[in-house]
């Protein structure tokens, strides 16, 4: 039996400045979805009030209202899989909210609409009014839990791992096409080829090597693979974060030290010093209330964010991504004496010197 299975929108092709070697390439490629380490994304739950969507009904075409909200036993699930992620001790923390303004996560659970994630920070690309998840039937069902496992995967900035280009899947295209076609999926031909049969750049994939078993491999029946012949049978993912699930995650989002973080101290520049997809944390507690321009020098594509702690906890204020530009990554930000501010910066690659550093001013 087909399953329902995860139906991510297409996005367009990344466009980077032509003339990029392969390695500063691979390295934007890896990380251009990715959190900077110790961001708390917040989520909310969409409501039963105005939040709905009208599509036709199968088989008539005649409209009709479904409304996002979902029940509170589909909310705890979401709640539980948040922590299931959280207690594999990645360094990316969750907090639900009830203002949609304050959450870079939204969640909603219009039947039919099939569940799907923006993947990691496409996110903030989504419009306030609009969902950034969905999940498109019931997951307090048996075998279900897996879809909201999968979809807070995307969240966090992973992708489908049955495309890797590391897992060598020969696939009979049109008995996929056909197979998704039909009931329960009902996808187009382009929905199918986004999510099943388009293979992802070497920097996209989540590893150098191919994990059948991860939370982000979609189950298929018999029939669809037709090499390597072990999957001629089909693939059958557990439906929890494998051990290399963890191993990507712990990567890209180590558990936090207990080191203070530097303080960055206006017109005074401080090496970096980063590898690539390392980060480097500071804070800024300003002695005076303006407008101040936080940035990077050096040969070097970075994200830089800063963010302001309200009780105790990271809120995003500002952000700039400088991936594959000539130019550094500069944030203009008003900040208020006696607050405290978080800056963290994570670098893809550097070229020319390799030399980086950061000033407030």
């Amino acid at each position: 039996m087909t399953r329902r299975l995860c139906s991510l929108p297409r996005q367009p092709a990344p466009s980077f400045a032509a003339g990029l070697t392969a390695e500063r390439l691979g390295a934007l490629l890896a990380g251009r979805r990715m959190w900077v380490n110790g961001t708390v994304l917040h989520y909310c739950f969409l409501d039963a009030g105005s939040d709905a969507s009208v599509i036709p009904v199968p088989g008539t075409g005649e409209p009709r209202r479904v409304p996002w909200a979902g029940s509170e036993a589909q909310r705890e699930v979401v709640r539980e899989c948040f922590r299931e992620w959280r207690g594999l001790g990645i360094g990316v923390r969750f907090a639900e909210v009830g203002d949609r303004d304050e959450a870079e996560l939204r969640i909603g659970f219009q039947t039919g609409a099939g569940s799907w994630s923006a993947v990691g920070r496409e996110a903030l690309s989504v419009g306030r009014g609009e969902r950034t998840m969905n999940l498109g039937w019931d997951v307090t069902a048996a075998g279900e839990r897996g879809t909201v496992l999968h979809q807070i995967g995307h969240a966090l900035g992973m992708v489908h791992e049955h495309q890797s280009p590391f897992a060598g899947l020969h696939w009979d295209d049109e008995a996929v096409y056909a197979e998704l076609a039909g009931p329960p999926n009902f996808w187009s031909r382009q929905t199918t080829y986004t999510n099943v049969l388009r293979t992802l750049e070497a920097g996209e994939a989540s590893g150098s090597v191919w994990d059948p078993q991860s939370v982000m491999a979609l189950p298929f029946g018999p029939g669809l693979v037709l090499e390597p012949e072990r999957y001629r049978a089909g693939l059958a993912p557990s439906g929890t974060p494998s051990p290399a699930d963890k191993e990507f995650g712990l990567r890209w989002y180590p558990s936090a030290g207990c080191d203070r973080p530097a303080a960055l101290v206006p017109f005074r520049s401080v090496p970096l010093g980063l590898g690539p997809a390392e980060q480097a944390d500071f804070t800024v507690e300003p002695s005076e209330t303006r407008e101040y321009t936080v940035g990077t020098f050096g040969e070097a594509d970075t994200v830089l964010v800063v963010f302001e702690e309200r009780d105790g906890e990271p809120r995003f204020l500002a952000g700039h991504d400088d991936g594959g530009c000539p130019d550094n990554a500069v944030v203009g930000v008003r900040l208020v004496k006696g607050r405290r501010y978080v800056v963290r910066v994570r670098l893809y690659s550097t070229w020319g010197s390799g030399e980086t550093a950061i000033m407030c001013w």
